[in-house]
């Protein structure tokens, strides 16, 4: 019931995403998506080529005065560093441009280029990495705050935050996050403890001077979740495995964790289960600890939903590792392009992005409706129903 599909490349003319599936009647805005994308942008140890983008979305279709219509929609963000690449990348065949480009042939490590390279017998590793690149997440941020926009009408809302950078950790508990969101929105490294944080900048800068890259973990909560969304019949019906799965198709992600995560496997059964109570008052079951991350058999338990994420260091280095020349076949270095020295905090929000698509998939499966309003009645139904069960 909901879908996306995305196109463009990091210095093509834009990035386009046609969203389908959003009932009609939420209200939207382009600057209710651009709020997100300036999120994005953030972060200490970003590139210059932040410094040019300003990443502002075009709603071109499935919206009229400010309201969606149910149709698909579909938005664009420029790139306005087009206007450098605009010969390298020009779409129609063109000889002169062609002779005065230099291909790219010298594969990064880690990257996508040389496997890409091979899958598509292409010959110009640019033809793998501009699709290839964290470029496109701008335009999956942009799907995704349309997404909580309408996970609003629902109470759900989404929080991130940097929990380590290289190996400086940040060990605040996440309660304290949510409780405190101002100081991550206002952190340039999107951290709770500053002095975890000032050791994070101090690390950044000395990788800088090295010519090198910084991975790290970042965090996402989701509150407000009812229990049930995501189902147990199917594996591909289980929510945990959709936002793993989300979480890992973004650029340089190696690691998923939910709840405790990989801390789970070194406890005893008694200490990891979250025991179930009943609360008289409110009318709803509810868990002493939240140790598996707000899912139980695939399906939202209705505690809030913990995710976190481990980053590599970025494959574009100031000072290339050693690779092969994809058409000589000698050694050389790989190739330099301008680049991050580290982006978790960006990613931080580009996993926001990718798990509000995923839940609010699961909403629109669980209740419903060709309209806000008629998602919403199903919605209050089922939590009338919740609080009799």
């Amino acid at each position: 019931m909901l879908r996306y599909l995305t196109a463009g490349e990091s210095h093509g003319r834009a990035l386009i995403a046609i969203l389908e599936g959003i009932p009609a009647g939420l209200k939207l805005t382009a600057e209710d998506i651009d709020k997100d994308l300036a999120r994005r942008k953030v972060g200490y140890g970003r590139g210059d080529r932040m410094k040019i983008e300003k990443d502002k979305v075009k709603i071109l279709s499935g919206v009229r005065h400010g309201r969606t219509l149910g149709s698909p929609i579909a938005l664009m963000i420029e790139n306005l560093d087009w206007q450098n690449w605009h010969k390298i990348m020009k779409v129609e065949e063109d000889e002169v441009s062609l002779r005065e480009t230099t291909p790219v042939t010298n594969p990064r490590p880690g990257h996508a280029d040389l496997t890409g390279a091979i899958k598509r017998n292409l010959k110009d590793v640019r033809d793998v990495l501009e699709r290839a690149s964290a470029r496109e997440t701008a335009v999956r941020v942009a799907v995704g705050a349309i997404c909580k926009k309408f996970l609003r009408q629902f109470n759900i809302s989404f929080y991130s935050r940097v929990l380590q950078i290289g190996s400086v950790r940040d060990r605040s508990d996440w309660h304290l996050a949510v409780e405190n969101y101002q100081l991550v929105e206002s952190s340039p490294l999107r951290c709770l403890d500053k002095e975890a944080e000032k050791k994070m900048i101090s690390l950044i800068d000395r990788t800088r001077e090295k010519g090198d890259s910084l991975g790290g973990i970042f965090e996402v909560i989701a509150t407000g979740l009812p229990p049930g969304l995501g189902d147990y019949v199917q594996w591909d019906l289980k929510l945990d495995a959709q936002l793993a799965r989300a979480m890992m198709s973004i650029q340089a992600i190696v690691g998923v964790e939910i709840g405790l995560g990989f801390a789970a496997a070194e406890r005893l059964g008694s200490e990891v289960q979250d025991e179930i109570f009943y609360d008289h008052e409110e009318g709803k079951f509810y868990r002493g600890t939240n140790n598996l991350g707000g899912i139980e058999g695939g399906m939202s338990n209705g505690e809030p939903i913990i995710l976190r994420a481990a980053m590599k260091p970025i494959s574009t280095l100031r000072r290339p590792l050693r690779s092969v020349n994809l058409l000589t076949k000698e050694k050389v270095r790989a190739t330099k392009e301008r680049s991050d020295i580290c982006a978790v905090p960006a990613a931080s929000v580009i996993a926001e992005a990718v798990v509000a698509f995923e839940i609010a998939k699961a909403v629109r499966e669980k209740f419903g409706g060709d309209s806000v309003e008629e998602a919403r009645r199903n919605y209050i139904s089922y939590m009338d129903y919740v609080k009799r069960f």
